[in-house]
């Protein structure tokens, strides 16, 4: 037997999916200090607890699902493909994170919201990994460690945090502080390898 398809009900359902997402940030910004909870998410979104449940199986579902959702509100790339993506990120990256302020911080100082980050540790780390290794190619293991650490920590929300609460600068200006900070690093390593230039990257900065 066919199935039905209702156009009227994919839409509901995706505006129902989108409400939920929409709630979870909500949620974290409402729980500064605490856990975010599915009721929580549920109540914002107008929503029983059981149809938060029908479009997620699990809490950690739901912050998997957010974290592509915001992600792709944020940036053209949720992680990097290559080291040209990688350093010219940042810079678009950190000025839409001025947009989405109060959800940026929430998501670094909740425990939900460091709970979704480190779910997503593995395929970020394999993601700078593979961007990086025209840089690190010829380098001992723990100098390509290091430099990867290093590529991690400059291009976060909490370097885009630290650059604007301490550095006094824009999220615009602290993504092309990073940028810049990348490009030397790159290009100091190439030096040290005795390769002369850094390699190729074209830049793709927003005009």
């Amino acid at each position: 037997m066919r199935k039905y398809s209702s156009p009227l009900r994919e839409a509901h359902t995706q505006d129902t999916r989108e409400r939920i997402l929409d709630a979870v940030g909500v949620a974290l910004q409402e729980t500064p200090d605490g856990n975010m909870s599915i009721d929580a998410v549920a109540r914002i979104a107008s929503v029983e607890r059981r149809t938060v449940f029908r479009h997620f199986t699990s809490k950690e579902a739901l912050l998997d699902a957010f974290w592509e959702w915001i992600n792709a509100r944020l940036t053209d790339k949720t992680l990097p493909e290559s080291l040209e993506e990688l350093l010219w990120a940042p810079r678009q990256t950190f000025t839409r994170f001025d947009r989405e302020e109060a959800l940026i911080r929430a998501s670094l100082h909740t425990s939900s919201g460091r709970e979704m980050r480190l779910r997503m540790v593995p395929k970020r780390r394999e993601a700078f990994h593979q961007a990086l290794l025209e840089v690190t190619r010829g380098l001992e293991d723990n100098e390509a460690r290091r430099v990867e650490a290093i590529a991690h920590l400059l291009y976060s929300a909490s370097a885009w945090e630290t650059l604007r609460d301490y550095g006094g600068l824009s999220g615009e200006e602290a993504g092309e502080t990073v940028e810049w900070a990348l490009r030397l690093l790159v290009e100091t390593i190439a030096r040290q390898k005795n390769d002369g230039d850094a390699p190729e990257i074209t830049d793709r900065r927003e005009k």
